[in-house]
């Protein structure tokens, strides 16, 4: 699995045989929706400006209520802003996240604009990272959400103000080789499958 041959489809690059072998969609679903998954392996092939910023512009084309576009994007790229964001992600996480060339810590304001509180800004950021995530694949790059991060350590070191709420630390970049990882993470470095849709579908009862 080291040198995964790709193809292209729909303009998607996927690892051969990858992908396929775990997801199979029960109707005629786009190849980008099965293809973006969250590997832990990165080359630390850095990524181009533009490609970072078409990533970020296409998170806040997601959609948002009353258009408030809570998301806020805190990116580490360097060696000085990565030693920063070790110091609230969790330990375990910075075996395989140190590796990946950009980390975006992604929050959201919790205040509308008119300073009324906003009950939707976590969803409005979800909305986000999926757009983000998903643009990301279509550039041939991975990305993996670190929940494992202390957020409270996070708000006192980045001196974030009390209506930003942070969500996640995305790790971003280039997938890189299975054995970069230690034998516990490579056992996990696979696409996981989905239910049955059928399993998420309910009607009203009349």
């Amino acid at each position: 699995m080291t040198n995964i041959k790709t193809r292209k489809l729909s303009n998607i690059t996927l690892g051969e045989d990858v992908v396929a072998e775990y997801r199979k969609a029960e109707s005629e679903v786009h190849p980008l929706f099965l293809s973006r998954w969250s590997p832990r392996s990165y080359s630390g092939e850095k990524v181009a400006e533009k490609d970072l910023v078409t990533i970020l512009e296409a998170a806040s084309w997601a959609p948002s209520a009353s258009n408030e576009q809570p998301w806020r994007f805190i990116i580490a790229r360097t060696n000085e802003e990565r030693t920063i964001f070790n110091q609230f992600i969790h330990p375990r996480n910075q075996l395989w996240s140190n590796k990946a060339p950009v980390l975006i810590l992604l929050a959201s304001k919790n205040k509308k604009a008119n300073n009324e509180p906003n009950h939707f800004h976590d969803f409005d950021a979800g909305a986000a990272w999926a757009n983000l995530a998903l643009q990301a694949t279509i550039l041939g790059l991975s990305t993996r959400a670190i929940g494992g991060f202390d957020k409270e350590k996070a708000k006192e070191i980045l001196n974030i103000p009390e209506d930003i709420d942070l969500q996640v630390v995305i790790a971003l970049g280039y997938k890189g080789d299975l054995e970069s990882l230690q034998d516990d993470f490579q056992k996990l470095e696979k696409p996981n499958t989905r239910r049955s849709v059928k399993e998420n579908i309910f009607q009203v009862n009349k």
